[in-house]
């Protein structure tokens, strides 16, 4: 395992040049950066310095520690959703429990190198989550989009919309006004200036307004911040949660689903960005970071962390092109929170609400949703389950299942197109010889026949195999067994190989396996079937096994004739 950060590489040939872009970019990074932690910390159910916390320190350490060049790592609005629910069940300390858990498991993936594989989980899954999640981040934000009076909210998608639905009544005009206002000012702001964020155009914006129509005409209703949580705008104390056997094992399968989204998120983010900087990032680099940043973060009183796609084009499109943007960005973040702290109190939570809504719906992915919607079915299948499993349950259940069935489908189609074909002297149909250019018609002899397995022979086709061998019946004196288009055998079909063999023996009949490929003959000699078959009759093309079968035959003859 080869652990190279992009920092190491990138100081190299360092310049002035660069360090300017890279501060400027790591600059405005941070000033975004603010109101979207904040954002994060306040939704996923805790205060909004422990947003800030993880931005500050797990995007330090992905910036410094990661595989990526322009990675910007802090709270995403993915996780949104996972952390609200963990701190409902099992309040902030099995949050930072699970989140150091979840930390050993991305770095553990890293060093297995298993960051290529993450790259398989099938498409209709990632984003039927993913739509799910937008969806279920919406919701939270509708009490106070709208300004409602609701109390404590379920922590379920549907008894949310039965709490909103009997709250209406209680909708402030003032509250939903500004929320509407921050939209349609994130929405129409890149018409006018594409580096500079709308979000943080809205925040601004709106949090003046409102403080000056609070303080100068006394208009109540509007809710901010400060009226909700008390912003402590410090350093972090050091805490290290007590963890037990008994802990791990509880918060064993929500740490599996931080760690999951974590790794899938921010090698996303990674790829992405590296097809707009013409770079390549390393995956196994970048998730040992991710993981060090949610080992280290719950210590200071962070949540979970990951790549976040928005503040790294923010990062790329400001000129940021190496980790030191990414550093400044933690730098300036931190000095914000520590003198300007005090300030956010009177960010407009219903501005904080359009910011979310706005999120959500980059998110929602609706158009590739859609079109995932026409392909097929076992597809839309995948799709469906992830998306509604996600809404209704949770993240957790979503991944697993849909996951599952996603594999079970992608079994089932392999298994569609494997075929076994069955070839006798009678039947005048061609036979494909290894190597030959041309359709050739292969003569056998009488009381030989040739069964070709095209397709991967594992436990989806091995019970295909035994099927048509049952069915058949017949006992014929040689039965070959063309394998040159099989890939790969499981045990399972090593399993179902060695009965025939075994089976075959009591009826006299003589087993050759022929055009077996080189990968497929090391599982064969490893479990025995060699031996068990004769090395001699595992034959290399299917005019070697009937010259073989010919020479059976004779045998048989001058026997029977003794």
């Amino acid at each position: 395992m080869r652990f190279q950060p992009k920092l190491l590489s990138t100081l190299k040939n360092y310049s002035k040049e660069q360090f300017y872009t890279d501060l400027m970019a790591g600059i405005i990074v941070g000033i975004v950066a603010l109101p979207l932690a904040i954002a994060f910390g306040i939704a996923s159910g805790v205060t909004p310095e422990k947003g800030l916390f993880t931005a500050v320190i797990a995007g330090f350490i992905i910036s410094f520690l990661g595989g990526s060049k322009v990675q910007i790592g802090g709270p995403t609005g993915a996780f949104i959703v996972i952390v609200y629910g963990i701190v409902q069940e099992f309040g902030v300390t099995g949050l930072a429990i699970a989140t150091m858990i979840a930390g050993v498991m991305l770095v553990a993936m890293g060093v297995l190198r298993l960051g290529s594989i993450i790259k398989f989980i099938p498409f209709p899954v990632v984003v039927g989550f993913t739509s799910g999640i937008a969806l279920t981040i919406f919701t939270t934000q509708i009490k106070d989009l709208f300004g409602l009076q609701t109390g404590a909210l379920p922590g379920d998608f549907i008894h949310k919309w039965i709490v909103y639905g009997h709250s209406f009544n209680t909708l402030n005009w003032w509250s939903l006004a500004v929320g509407l206002l921050s939209v349609v000012i994130i929405f129409i702001m890149p018409r006018f200036s594409k580096k500079i964020p709308g979000s943080l155009v809205a925040i601004v914006l709106l949090t003046v307004i409102v403080y000056f129509l609070r303080t100068k005409f006394g208009i109540t209703g509007i809710e901010t911040i400060g009226d909700r949580f008390t912003i402590n705008a410090s350093l972090p104390g050091v805490h290290t949660p007590d963890i037990s056997f008994q802990e791990i094992q509880t918060l064993l399968p929500t740490a599996f689903t931080i760690a999951m989204l974590g790794a899938i998120e921010s090698l996303l983010s990674a790829t992405v960005a590296d097809g707009v900087i013409n770079d390549k990032h390393d995956s196994n680099t970048e998730l040992i970071a991710q993981g060090v940043a949610n080992f280290v973060a719950p210590i200071f009183g962070g949540i979970p962390a990951t790549g976040a796609i928005a503040r790294t084009m923010t990062n790329i499109n400001n000129g940021g092109r190496t980790p030191v943007a990414g550093i400044i960005h933690a730098i300036v973040l931190l000095l914000i929170m520590l003198f300007l702290g005090d300030l956010t109190k009177h960010i407009p939570m219903a501005c904080l609400a359009g910011v979310l809504v706005v999120v959500s719906y980059n998110m929602s992915e609706w158009r590739t949703f859609k079109s995932i919607l026409k392909n097929p079915k076992s597809d839309v299948a995948v799709l469906l389950t992830t998306f509604t499993l996600t809404v209704v349950f949770d993240l957790t259940i979503a991944i697993e299942l849909g996951l599952l069935l996603a594999v079970v489908l992608f079994i089932r189609r392999i298994s569609e197109t494997s075929n076994v074909a069955i070839f006798r002297n009678e039947v005048a149909q061609p036979v494909y010889v290894e190597g030959a250019t041309d359709t050739e018609k292969l003569v056998l002899p009488k009381g030989v026949e040739v069964y070709e397995i095209e397709g991967p022979f594992f436990f989806g086709v091995a019970s295909k195999f035994e099927e048509t061998m049952k069915q058949l019946g017949d006992k014929p004196k040689v039965r070959i067994i063309r394998m040159r288009k099989v890939p790969f055998i499981d045990s399972t079909g090593t399993h179902n190989l060695e009965n025939l063999i075994k089976m075959s023996r009591k009826d006299k009949t003589v087993i050759l396996l022929s055009g077996v490929t080189d990968e497929v003959r090391e599982v064969l000699v490893k479990v025995g079937i060699d031996r068990l078959l004769g090395a001699d009759n595992i034959c290399s093309n299917i005019n070697e096994a009937v010259r073989k079968s010919e020479e059976i035959l004779a045998l048989a003859t001058e026997s029977h004739k003794k």
